[in-house]
């Protein structure tokens, strides 16, 4: 799972580094050129990713439900077994009321096991669900801002082609206000 989960933090990281790396075109800093098919591939990936993580998680949890099961069916033989050994005592009432507290020991010992099992499995479930919810987040943050920024430099294209359409002669004959295309 730690492996899954370096891959879509290394995913996150190169989607990062290809918006931070990107050129800004000229009269425009805050805007930045991205290869556009780098980043869908990155995307395809991630999104690749992001269904084994769930998956992994789906184990953890139900690992964690067989494991409570095994330990409530290892309870259950414990109390069998115990009331067995009871019964098998003679009726003496010295002898059965030791009988009885060793079997109401054994029993809350398996109870109390069984309790602290399963406390451990649902800590080590919630945080590995944690982690995952918290990595796919992150993607997702990632993925919704990638979206944003992409509209924003196609719309400022799309903008800015249509200018050069509708005035094709803006910017000859030495005007200063003509861009580079």
């Amino acid at each position: 799972m730690a492996n899954n989960t370096n891959d879509v933090s290394r995913l996150i990281d190169m989607l990062y580094e290809q918006v931070e790396d990107a050129k800004s075109p000229a009269l425009k800093p805050n805007m930045s050129m991205v290869d556009r098919d780098e980043l869908l591939d990155l995307l395809d990936e991630l999104r690749a990713q992001l269904p084994i993580e769930i998956k992994r998680a789906q184990e953890l949890l139900a690992a964690r439900d067989k494991f409570v099961e095994d330990a409530k069916r290892d309870v259950e033989r414990m109390m069998r077994q115990a009331e067995l050994e009871v019964k098998a005592k003679v009726s003496d009432s010295e002898v059965l009321t030791a009988a009885r507290q060793k079997a109401q020991t054994i029993v809350n010992n398996a109870e109390e096991r069984s309790k602290r099992l399963y406390q451990v499995a649902n800590e080590y479930a919630e945080d590995a669900l944690a982690r995952t919810e918290e990595a796919i987040s992150m993607a997702l943050d990632e993925v919704k801002q990638s979206r944003i920024r992409f509209r924003s430099v196609s719309a400022n294209k799309m903008q800015e082609q249509r200018r050069r359409l509708d005035n094709p002669d803006e910017g000859k004959d030495g005007d200063p206000q003509q861009e580079e295309p």
